[in-house]
């Protein structure tokens, strides 16, 4: 089963996405999105066991990251209403009627405004060290690169991001995704400017209103995964999820901001038959 690597024209955005066929005939779908600063590819660990399990896996590079378009700020806003528009553009332009979520982190938040905008369209969502409550900010680590005049600076430093995800995985990442992560950065320095404009503009406290109030209501199985040893995030507490309408919490207690990167085992023991209960 090899990974597919594709691109797609959705209007005058160009959207890359990984992609793997199921095994058989099952046509239920998942879409991996990932959080700041990272890309598709950090869902490595998760796309071939979904997969193997029935489902058509997609993880998209968000626009500004990763091989994806990274537009000017005056042709796109960067905004979180401007993500949640060009990802269901993306979802219409693959011809998926409904599709199951699976978002990690900051900016992967805008999955989650999707699904409370579009709760027809979404089956399942899960959520993965992501900010879900009013009055959180974002860490040091991000907030940073957003400063005047430093924030530029850091923003063209190929190294920032790295630095930033080992900081929130409190662990070593290889040399080998290291340089995946870095890539972009070395081309041009459109990913630069397209990570600053994402961060300046993410309206994360707007954002929170929305999620906090709207998550605990949304009629959709929604599973949490959290990785309790996260520098940034609190986890939510169970009895907090359950009284959702539907949902649940797991907890990866040696997992951190992004679990995915390292802890993708633990994650797709709970994941996998998660997305295969029938509703």
């Amino acid at each position: 089963m090899a990974i597919t690597k594709n691109s797609v024209q959705v209007g005058s955005l160009e959207w890359f996405y990984r992609e793997l066929l199921p095994v058989g005939s099952e046509t239920q779908t998942a879409i991996l999105l990932h959080g700041l600063p990272a890309q598709s590819s950090m869902w490595r660990g998760s796309i071939a066991p979904l997969a193997e399990n029935g489902l058509r896996v997609i993880a998209p590079d968000w626009i500004g990251f990763g091989n994806s378009s990274k537009p000017e700020r005056r042709d796109f806003s960067y905004t979180p209403d401007a993500f949640v528009t060009a990802f269901a553009q993306l979802v219409d332009a693959l011809s998926i009627d409904r599709v199951s979520l699976v978002i990690q982190g900051f900016l992967g938040t805008v999955g989650i405004q999707y699904a409370l905008r579009y709760p027809d369209r979404v089956d399942k969502l899960v959520i993965l060290n992501a900010p879900l409550t009013t009055g959180i900010k974002l860490p040091w680590q991000l907030q940073q690169l957003a400063l005047p005049i430093v924030g530029e600076m850091l923003t063209q430093d190929p190294l920032s991001a790295e630095r930033t995800l080992e900081a929130g995985c409190k662990a070593v990442i290889e040399d080998k995704y290291l340089e995946i992560y870095r890539k972009p950065y070395l081309k041009s320095s459109a990913p630069g400017r397209s990570l600053l404009a994402t961060i300046r503009n993410l309206k994360l406290a707007q954002s929170l209103t929305e999620i906090s109030n709207g998550l605990p209501q949304l009629d959709i199985p929604i599973q949490i995964i959290w990785g309790i040893n996260d520098p940034w995030l609190v986890a939510p507490t169970e009895a907090g999820v359950k009284s959702w309408q539907r949902g649940e919490l797991v907890t990866l207690p040696t997992a951190a901001h992004y679990p995915q990167e390292h802890c993708y085992a633990e994650i797709n023991k709970s994941l996998i038959p998660f997305l295969r209960r029938q509703n």
